[in-house]
């Protein structure tokens, strides 16, 4: 049984979405429509051949499930809840699209692909948007508030000796201890040489865990980490000190990174303004 969405589902949803902050994923300008949109396409079958009324967009357990394997795929686990809101918000948008663009008959001559619709629509969208005025000041300010997509990070080089055979922790330490005494272990492992591997590469690779202990570990040391898929033998090489950006010697990359995000934001804007028109149904999520 579907029901009407709940206001609070419909803020939470993101047509008056200011409460929940958006994983940092899906504040990337253009990746609601070019990204995890185009791969939430694939759930078309919900729309085409529907007799229901055209006003009304169901969010059933069928979207849940596909979005969760879309994300598991993309990174590794399962979404949270507010994830989970935030990809119900992409697919919502790309379907407030695709039925526009029907409705002003974008799809002529190219009715097998949704896809090719909700660009055509977005089109239309982007015709009516315009940059503001922009000067030094605003610049600074944008990019003083964005700064974390400029700064260099600090960044590790490091190695894993990978053991064959026994792998429990317990063979793991015995392992380590022997490399650590010069013993000729590399012949009971492989190597693998990790150069220049930022924070956030670590944490999605291998996990919170696992980052915190390496940056702490000391150097030339090989020491048994924990990471998500278990244990590792890893020896820290160095770690290059984090270097902030300087607004100067960035010459047009952050005009150009401001405009694609200001255009972005009133693309997001237009759409949901264009959702008004509809009433939103959900089914309770399934886990």
């Amino acid at each position: 049984m579907s029901t009407v969405l709940p206001k609070s589902h419909v803020e939470r949803l993101g047509y008056s979405l200011r409460r929940v902050n958006l994983p940092s994923w899906l504040r990337e300008p253009l990746l609601h429509f070019l990204v995890l949109g185009a791969l939430l396409f694939a759930i078309d079958y919900f729309i085409v051949g529907r007799d229901d009324d055209p006003r009304t967009i169901l969010i059933d357990a069928n979207v849940d499930s596909q979005a969760r394997q879309v994300f598991k795929d993309a990174r590794g686990h399962d979404p949270n809840d507010e994830e989970l809101y935030a990809l119900r918000r992409v697919w919502l948008d790309n379907e407030v699209l695709y039925r526009e663009g029907l409705a002003l008959q974008v799809d002529k001559g190219d009715s097998a692909i949704r896809e090719r619709v909700i660009f055509k629509a977005l089109s239309v969208v982007d015709a009516g948007l315009k940059l503001p005025h922009v000067d030094d000041i605003v610049l600074r300010e944008w990019f003083e508030r964005n700064r974390a997509k400029y700064d260099e990070p600090a960044r590790y080089d490091f190695e894993e000796a990978v053991l064959s055979g026994e792998t429990s922790d317990a063979a793991l330490r015995d392992f380590a201890a022997s490399l650590n005494a010069g013993a000729p272990g590399e012949a009971k492992a492989g190597l693998r040489v990790f150069k220049g591997r930022p924070h956030s590469n670590l944490v999605q690779s291998y996990g919170t865990e696992f980052a915190q202990a390496l940056e702490t570990s000391p150097a030339g040391e090989w020491r048994v980490l924990p990471s998500r898929e278990g244990s590792r033998v890893i020896r820290l090489q160095s770690i290059t000190s984090p270097r902030p950006a300087v607004f100067e010697n960035l010459g047009g990359v952050v005009l150009q990174d401001w405009a694609d995000a200001t255009m972005a934001e009133q693309r997001t804007a237009a759409v949901r303004v264009l959702a008004k028109k509809y009433k939103v149904k959900v089914e309770a999520a399934t886990k």
